[in-house]
């Protein structure tokens, strides 16, 4: 376990490393994005071997407990994220905002505890990376979103402004952010319908709207809302900033709060 640790926490240096280096970037009006990528990377490279580790040591994925769940969905939410910073170069900039959010998730995950879990019988089953793989997906497009949303509520608030010149005006970036909560919106509902799927296998049911199942659907509701004011009212880039925040913390209570705290049968499966 210890070398898993050892490489997690080089894995975390590397991320941190990029977030500062974006951050200063855009204050000192530089573009270290290469070194940026390079170090995001380098990151997700140690993680994917850390991750790996444990599996094989324990026979199974990073999916029980608090130190396996927040450690895969840090991995992957860099994973999406710096595919995005990768393959749309006009929004790297917006990594000055987008990383220093995963710092909470990073500094959570270096305290908990990263103990063994028990591995559940209705785990045994391809549903569960199906459904996993699906959430993390749409958690991955909100973050960029976040990103994109963080620039436009900065510049509005004058902070920054200079700064982030060199990335587009608010409307392009309003229409990136719209674009890739649509896609959260896609695989959100997927991966409601594979759990749906899932449960009825585990437990006989399709739904029973216990707590992370009632707050799923709430954050579904989120983002559709998002998406209709934007489309149906024309709401203003800032409104539609300030909507996409919303979603995402809707969508981090019921990702990391609600699984453990709930005695439902769903209390430790995201």
């Amino acid at each position: 376990m210890e070398r898993e640790l050892q490489i997690l926490w080089a894995a975390i240096v590397a991320y941190v490393l990029a977030g500062v280096l974006a951050v200063i970037g855009v204050a000192l009006g530089k573009r270290p994005q290469r070194t940026v990528l390079g170090f995001m990377l380098a990151g997700l490279a140690l993680h994917t071997v850390s991750i790996g580790l444990r599996w094989e040591r324990l026979g199974h994925g990073p999916f029980i407990t608090m130190f396996e769940i927040l450690s895969s969905n840090v991995w992957s939410l860099m994973l999406a994220y710096t595919f995005a910073y990768w393959r749309i170069p006009r929004i790297r900039p917006s990594a000055a905002v987008a990383l220093p959010v995963m710092f909470i998730m990073m500094g959570w995950l270096m305290v908990a505890h990263p103990g063994e879990g028990h591995y559940p019988p209705t785990y045994h089953t391809p549903w569960l990376y199906i459904h996993i793989g699906l959430g993390k997906v749409f958690l991955g497009a909100v973050l960029v979103a976040v990103g994109l949303a963080g620039v436009i509520l900065l510049r509005r608030a004058g902070v920054g402004v200079k700064r982030f010149a060199q990335l587009p005006e608010d409307r392009q970036l309003d229409e990136l952010a719209f674009r890739c909560m649509a896609i959260g919106l896609v695989f959100h509902t997927l991966m409601l319908i594979a759990g749906a799927i899932w449960a009825q296998d585990a437990w006989g049911r399709y739904w029973a709207w216990d707590p992370l199942e009632t707050w799923a659907f709430l954050t579904w509701l989120a983002v559709a809302a998002t998406l209709h004011a934007r489309v149906a009212f024309r709401v203003s880039p800032a409104v539609h900033a300030t909507m996409i925040l919303a979603v995402f913390v809707i969508a981090f209570l019921t990702f990391f709060g609600v699984p453990f705290v709930s005695e439902a049968p769903h209390q430790g499966a995201v």
